[in-house]
């Protein structure tokens, strides 16, 4: 397993838009925007988001230093078989380790040093009937966990009647064209937190490589993904909060003790980060636009809480 395991917590906020597009299809609700009824506020789920970050690792895969380094192969990915690959993992846990009682473990860790989500997001690897089913350790909890997307205002979501020139079956041949539907939110800027724990990541092999690597595929996650049915996808904003303690450096170990555990909480820092309409939008009633925010940043190294640097990851 890779040496530089992080050791720093990080809470971060995500800003991204769509403009006639549906960032998220809801499957119960015949592929509609999702939506909740309470607020009419858009959603996008946090596995719409690691499904995305998992794309952009599997598209674009790092080198592998050495083979004790961790690899960068991606477990939950279109077309996998997980016990298939789960099995690789139990069969070299077998090899290097005879005693029956840890071989779990080993497991464990070698699905996690071969796989970027599962030491990312963690998983449940307890199926199958070998040594992982009922183990401990088959439940591995990542040490990234992302929220639910929400839009910062009500979002309207259109059905779009749409044509097609051929036809799908012989049976339709006489047919002119087909038609079909599509369903687009004309405007929504959405905001997503994240958490990384410094604790979780020493269980599973997570270092300050993967980190950068996170936060390098969520600023790319939508520029290769894109599709007509989603429409136009862009980050606004990556605010990262990295803990890095309170004392002197010359007390190491305690700031080491600060920066894992954290130095303020997370909702605070996010409350720095503030998102209003203009007087225009206001008057207007909607946004349509990203000119249509007001998007600050009350944080200043003289007001940031003591022991927290501010990283603005994306452009200017």
């Amino acid at each position: 397993m890779s040496d530089n395991i992080l050791t720093n917590r990080h809470d971060f906020l995500m800003l991204f838009e769509v403009t006639n597009g549906n960032p998220n299809g809801d499957p119960d609700a015949g592929n509609m925007p999702r939506l909740d009824p309470n607020s009419n506020r858009g959603l996008v789920s946090d596995v719409c988001l690691k499904r995305k970050v998992r794309n952009f690792v599997e598209q674009f895969p790092h080198g592998r230093a050495d083979s004790d380094a961790n690899g960068f192969n991606i477990l939950i990915k279109q077309g996998a078989v997980i016990e298939t690959e789960q099995k690789k993992g139990i069969e070299a846990a077998k090899a290097q380790q005879k005693d029956k009682d840890k071989q779990a473990e080993a497991a464990m860790k070698w699905l996690c040093r071969e796989f970027y989500d599962v030491r990312t997001f963690g998983g449940v690897l307890s199926t199958g009937d070998d040594v992982m089913k009922g183990s401990a350790w088959g439940q591995v909890r990542g040490p990234v966990q992302f929220t639910f997307g929400q839009s910062f205002h009500p979002i309207t979501p259109l059905e779009i009647t749409i044509t097609r020139c051929a036809v799908t079956k012989e049976a339709d041949k006489a047919k002119e064209r087909t038609m079909g539907n599509k369903h687009i939110v004309p405007y929504a800027l959405y905001a997503a937190k994240g958490y990384v724990s410094p604790a979780f990541a020493e269980r599973t092999g997570f270092t300050q490589a993967d980190l950068d690597l996170l936060f390098k595929a969520i600023l790319q996650m939508f520029e290769h993904d894109r599709s007509a049915a989603r429409g136009e996808m862009v980050v606004r904003g990556l605010y990262d909060f990295e803990h890095v303690g309170t004392q002197h450096e010359n007390n190491a170990e305690q700031n080491k003790r600060e920066a894992r555990l954290g130095c303020a909480h997370a909702h605070k820092l996010f409350e720095g980060i503030k998102v209003d309409l203009t007087n225009e939008a206001k008057a207007k009633g909607f946004p349509e636009s990203f000119a249509d925010y007001h998007v600050t940043c009350g944080w200043t190294k003289d007001n940031l809480p003591k022991g927290v640097r501010l990283h603005n990851r994306h452009d200017a």
